[in-house]
């Protein structure tokens, strides 16, 4: 049998530079992004081109817009794989409905029509897993399947590559354009808008009661209730926000890359949960952050965008993304067991 004993943990004032590093996730994301970055460049010196890193930039959006949501749905103890199937469905059926009414308004209604549906989306979710009790888990693996076969069943298959006239307009919507190598290259606006959605989150969890109540959920359910939370109400908009801004990031992909494709995004859902994982939100909940999780994207979005640029093919880079997803939850476990043993609880077999 195993005895837990408690000793006195005799503490140096100076930690190790290890134990530093455990210790702030974001300092050692951005160390390795560094290193990484270097990596490249020396391998292939057109990594620093301004090309090149606008379009990591343009990469990043789309995952960096889901992993937000996904955030939210992982500090309060819960995970959410469906975004890649809501994603995919509010990009089709946006672009579909635009069609069909023959709208030539605004890209702002087209953006409102995704939001609402992805947020429609992630409500089910919300309301399966918050108060019906069932397992985030297992809801989402369901409704992925259910979302994605539903879309291509009753919806369609078809790949549509004549957008409505506001979803080609955003993907000429430049931030700035310079010359690269003898060409014109642009950042796209989309980036600008993932920056506003991470600064808006960063805001409601550390500002609001909204925000701190989802810390306390993650961090010991129970005793939140105690203090009178009710979770039920906080778990809920997590997953609609997730929703929604999956369905914005689904938009965004269909426009930038002019084409609805129904069979979109398929796996990225592991992508999206590596890269927030790796940014330091714990997959039990009650630990993350906004900037971890933007720094986990780049890392991911770097790697990916650039291994063809070092003669690593491309298909590498699930191996890649399974390393991360496991480096994100090893990281946790040996920085919680260091803190123990400071603690001094000792484990004798």
């Amino acid at each position: 049998m195993s005895s837990v004993a408690e000793t006195q943990a005799t503490q140096s004032p100076d930690r190790s530079w290890l134990a530093t590093l455990l210790a702030k996730r974001e300092l050692l994301l951005g160390i390795v992004i560094l290193v990484t970055c270097i990596v490249f460049a020396l391998g292939n010196p057109t990594f620093l081109s301004a090309a090149h890193l606008f379009g990591i930039g343009r990469s990043a959006v789309v995952v960096g817009i889901m992993a937000l949501g996904v955030l939210l749905v992982l500090l309060p103890g819960g995970i959410d794989v469906s975004v890649s199937a809501i994603a995919v469905s509010a990009m089709y059926l946006t672009t579909v409905t635009l069609q069909a009414l023959d709208f030539h308004g605004t890209f702002l209604v087209a953006v409102a029509l995704a939001v609402v549906i992805g947020a429609l989306l992630g409500l089910i979710n919300g309301i399966l897993v918050a108060w019906l009790k069932l397992p985030s888990m297992i809801v989402t693996i369901g409704t992925l399947t259910l979302y994605r076969g539903g879309l291509l069943a009753f919806v369609g298959t078809e790949r549509i590559r004549s957008l409505p006239a506001q979803m080609s307009d955003f993907a000429r919507t430049q931030l700035f354009t310079t010359q690269s190598a003898g060409r014109t290259v642009s950042l796209h606006a989309s980036v600008l808008i993932l920056i506003v959605l991470a600064v808006v989150l960063a805001f409601l969890l550390h500002r609001l009661w909204w925000g701190r109540y989802i810390y306390a959920i993650g961090d010991d359910e129970e005793a939140a209730k105690r203090m009178g939370v009710k979770v039920n109400l906080i778990r809920t908009p997590a997953f609609i926000v997730s929703g929604a801004t999956a369905g914005l990031a689904g938009l965004f992909y269909a426009a930038m890359n002019r084409a609805a494709d129904p069979s979109t995004f398929t796996g990225l859902e592991m992508t999206v949960l590596a890269a927030v994982v790796l940014g330091g939100a714990a997959v039990t909940g009650g630990r993350g952050s906004v900037l971890g999780t933007m720094l986990g994207v780049l890392l991911i979005t770097v790697v990916g965008s650039s291994l063809v640029l070092v003669g690593i093919p491309a298909a590498w880079q699930d191996l890649f993304i399974g390393a991360f997803l496991l480096f994100g939850v090893c990281v946790p476990a040996i920085r919680d067991r260091r803190v123990e043993r400071r603690r001094g609880m000792v484990v004798t077999e």
